[in-house]
């Protein structure tokens, strides 16, 4: 796999996120009245951070070690992170119940791999015909929704920070052309959270599993497609190489928020300007990674149509009847969960609410550049 050359990217954004000192934009959205004198204990912590992705995978994980650099230069040395690869410490989809045991004090993944355990917690990472990447920043930040998820949170001993971002996604790679819901049915598709839910209401079989085995099943046929992440990624796992339909746009998936989740009891233990720390350095990874996949997509889109890689987008009657069966699917979420319910009420709120800016702000700006 190609290394992402990491020495220019990461001295401009220790740089830039040492320079935002000890007020981020996030602060600024949770601790307007937050006025706590800054004590200097002079105690050093040694914490351990897990993650859901390969060791120092491109971007995912970099970032989760840039966060570990960024908060060592902030604090000056009193505050050490050793970052841990899925699998190095404990496997990647056990990364949730190891910072809420104490077993590690930080993790760094996506929320929606603790559907299972939180069905809420889908909401808070990207979701069918859900919002983009602009609005839900803007509804974590000064809609309530950070606070939604901080009440998901709290019971499993958690304290959540948005801390990254891969925008929007593709649609998954295909060794069959889809023209109908019909081939769709009876695959076996590496799709997680509710997207997932929405291809098996669609006649297929939704697979979960850690990135670090996805080459191999598609390749042995344990799964008969995959969706990953977007034209970056999906080269560098080589899924160019064996799969030969690449789909977009990314329905299940229209922007993809990154957790850093911090064990309560070890972040309450903290004095005011580490916890300022940790929150400005999970900022600023959450709109710079977001910066660097799409800087990064779009070079390797170039590239894969120069390498007549085949692209082909999802029809209009597919989309429709995909986003009929995602509506079914929010519709028995919340039946039955009141948790659900109050998120979803609040995230379907804020997304409408926002429609009609996004539509003039961006979108027809959009089309009018192109």
């Amino acid at each position: 796999m190609k290394k992402f050359d990491r020495r220019n990217f990461i001295k401009a954004a220790s740089v830039a996120a040492i320079a935002a000192g000890s007020t981020s934009i996030l602060s600024c959205a949770e601790q307007k009245n937050n006025n706590s004198p800054v004590v200097n204990s002079g105690k050093t912590y040694e914490w351990k951070m897990v993650t859901a992705w390969p060791p120092k995978f491109p971007i995912l994980g970099e970032y989760a070690g840039l966060i570990s650099e960024w908060i060592d230069k902030m604090s000056q040395g009193r505050m050490k992170i050793q970052v841990y690869g899925g699998g190095e410490l404990v496997p990647a989809f056990e990364v949730f119940d190891a910072v809420s045991q104490g077993v590690a004090e930080m993790g760094h993944s996506a929320a929606y791999y603790w559907a299972g355990k939180i069905p809420a917690a889908q909401f808070f990472s990207g979701i069918p015909f859900g919002m983009n990447t602009m609005q839900i920043n803007a509804w974590l930040y000064y809609g309530k929704g950070l606070e939604l998820w901080r009440e998901l949170y709290a019971k499993f001993n958690l304290i959540p920070f948005p801390a990254g971002n891969t925008g929007g996604q593709m649609g998954g790679w295909f060794n069959k052309e889809i023209n109908s819901l019909n081939d769709i049915k009876g695959l076996k598709i590496r799709m997680p959270g509710l997207g997932g839910k929405v291809i098996t209401k669609a006649g297929a079989t939704s697979i979960l599993s850690p990135g670090g085995e996805l080459y191999t099943n598609l390749e042995r046929g344990v799964i008969d497609a995959l969706e990953w992440i977007g034209p970056y990624h999906d080269h560098l796992m080589g899924f160019d190489k064996i799969a030969k339909y690449y789909y977009y746009p990314g329905w299940h998936e229209p922007t993809g928020t990154l957790e850093l989740m911090v064990n309560k009891s070890a972040y309450d233990s903290l004095p005011d300007n580490l916890k300022e720390i940790i929150r400005t350095a999970s900022a600023a990874a959450n709109d710079m990674m977001h910066a660097a996949f799409d800087a990064k997509n779009t070079e390797y889109y170039l590239k894969m149509k120069n390498d007549n890689v085949i692209f082909r987008q999802w029809s209009d009657e597919i989309l429709t009847k995909l986003k009929e069966y995602a509506l079914e699917v929010y519709d028995e979420m919340i039946s039955n969960d009141p948790v659900s319910r109050k998120i979803f009420d609040s995230y379907k709120k804020f997304k409408v609410d926002m429609y009609d800016w996004t539509e003039i702000s961006e979108r027809n700006y959009a089309l009018l550049t192109k």
